[in-house]
Parts: structure tokens; sequence; C-alpha cells
């Protein structure tokens, strides 16, 4: 009889963390896919919401999906132009190309570069800064 008893509980007890695992299970795995979805559809978005330009007289950076920003940084005004890229970014070969100024509202980032690109406008955008700055 004491068998039967322990293999009742066992079974009960079986069957209640089955249940539990269940709720726990499909929760998490709908939060998932979910979470999966929203990169899927906003990863694209936000790589294309992110361009620049070099103007004559600055450099126009542009970024942002729901809050779009503007900058236009004077090449006068740059101080030094920064190129990081983590372990992830280099192993997909990307960087991000930062300019940094005086004031922390004009200072622009640009996440996303190609490695080659990154370096090239790095070179670039600090030719023009000495060239421009000299008078300053």
């Amino acid at each position: 009889m004491l068998g039967v008893i322990t293999g009742a509980v066992l079974v009960l007890i079986g069957a209640v963390l089955t249940v539990l695992i269940w709720w726990a299970g499909v929760p998490a795995i709908v939060v998932g896919a979910l979470g999966a979805a929203w990169v899927w559809w906003w990863a694209p978005r936000n790589q294309r919401s992110w361009g620049y330009t070099e103007a004559p007289e600055d450099f126009v950076v542009r970024g942002g999906i729901m809050f779009r920003r503007l900058v236009a940084v004077p090449y006068g005004r740059m101080q030094f132009v920064d190129v990081e890229a983590g372990p992830i970014a280099r192993h997909f070969g990307f960087a991000t190309v930062t300019l940094h100024t005086a004031s922390t509202k004009t200072a622009a980032g640009i996440p996303g570069v190609p490695i080659d690109e990154a370096n090239r406008l790095r070179n670039r955008l600090t030719e023009l800064g000495d060239s421009r700055g000299a008078g300053v």
C-alpha cells in the first residue's frame, strides 16, 4: 500500500512539474519569438536610418528611427575622429566612427560603417579638420 501511495505522489509531483514547466516554457518561447521578430523588423530600418555626407564646409550625420537627429559638424571644429570596433563588430567587418568636438551636442557617431570606409573616413576628416582648423 505504501508503494502505491508513493507512486501516486511521484506521478502527481511529475504532473505538477510538467504543468509548471509548460506554463513557464510557453511564455518564454512566445517572448523569444516576439523578440526575434522585433529585431528582424527593426534592424534593417535602423541600418537604413543612418547616413552621412561630406559637405564643402561641414560633415553632416543623420540617424534615428523614431527620434531623428541631423548633426552638421564643421571641419574646423573637429577635435578628433575615433574609430571603434568590438569583437563582434570586427568579426562582421564593421566599426563605429565618432566625431568629437568641444561641445557634446555636436559630437556625432555613425554605427555600422565597413572597417575600410571607417579608416578612410577617419583619415579624410582628420585631414580636413587640420586644414580648416589651422586659424583657430
